[in-house]
């Protein structure tokens, strides 16, 4: 009733999980992540205590093969498990218990293994697996481009019902005080998947700081219309008028952005980000009208 991946970006040391299921939550039982360590998946009557003891035999040295057979050799109910693991060099493995509902079976290479149970079929796993292994891009991404080619595939023969992505970093969560560089779960909701990727757009907005190429100079007339914002709002206290980007506006455009949530895109220079004067013009579109 589950699919999912696990996944290493060599590129940066990202390690990260995505699952859907037809089973609320599984953001709280299924992924484990943990930099510089590892990631793991565990599914089909998932046994919880495989992902901090499995991250925790990789700690200690173990490989993903070593990990899985510590963690299924002892467990009664071994024949219903479905786990993947992927350590911090990149190595993987994957086990689908006998007992799991078909189609059951998992891929593992190119830095990533596959799973899934109670599937449409092979496909599902083949195509998730393809898509993570020729996508491009930020591993989060990846992971997302994978669990959505699952689902087009014909996913989770029961249906959809929630799905979670987790990526790790040091120091990437926010203001750099912990892993969790992206945590994100689905509830419920009768297209999970959509809906991950639309709060993953909302998450990189408000806790990834701006790429280079993102950033853009604030030209007089760009000025005018983020003081039209600011005026309305009351960040602002002058008529807004045509003239340079000044230390007034910066001012109010940072106690702006405080209040709007782009914490991490705030600037002490003459620049602005791209993606969020894009997030600001949909939503204050009346505010921020250029020539009125």
């Amino acid at each position: 009733m589950t699919f999912s991946i696990v996944g290493f970006d060599p590129a940066n040391g990202d390690l990260g999980v995505a699952v859907q299921s037809k089973f609320p939550n599984v953001g709280v039982s299924i992924p484990f992540a943990r930099a510089g360590v590892g990631a793991v998946a565990t599914q089909s009557y998932c046994n919880t205590s495989f992902g901090p003891r499995g991250l925790s035999l990789l700690e200690n040295g173990a490989s993903p093969e070593q990990a899985l057979e510590v963690l299924t050799g002892t467990d009664a109910d071994r024949d219903y498990r479905q786990v993947g693991i992927v350590d911090a060099c990149g190595r993987a493995a994957s086990f689908t218990g006998a007992a799991c509902f078909g189609w059951a079976g998992g891929r593992v290479g190119g830095h990533c293994a596959v799973q899934g149970n109670t599937l449409a079929g092979a496909a599902v796993v083949e195509a998730m697996y393809t898509t993570f292994t020729s996508a491009s891009g930020p591993l989060v991404e990846r992971l997302l481009r994978a669990l959505a080619a699952g689902q087009a595939a014909g996913g989770d023969r029961r249906g959809q019902q929630s799905a979670a992505v987790k990526v790790v970093r040091a120091g990437g969560g926010y203001g750099g005080h912990d892993d969790r560089y992206v945590d994100i779960s689905v509830y419920d909701h009768p297209t999970p998947i959509a809906e991950l990727e639309r709060l993953y757009g909302l998450h990189r907005l408000t806790y990834f700081r701006s790429p280079p190429e993102q950033l853009v100079p604030i030209t007089p007339t760009l000025a005018l219309e983020l003081r039209r914002l600011l005026h309305a709002r009351g960040f602002y206290a002058a008529e807004p008028a045509a003239q340079a980007f000044d230390a007034e506006t910066r001012r109010a455009l940072r106690d702006f952005m405080g209040w709007e949530n782009y914490d991490e895109r705030m600037r002490d220079d003459d620049l602005i980000d791209l993606e969020v004067l894009a997030d600001m013009r949909a939503k204050h579109a009346a505010w921020m009208e250029l020539n009125k």
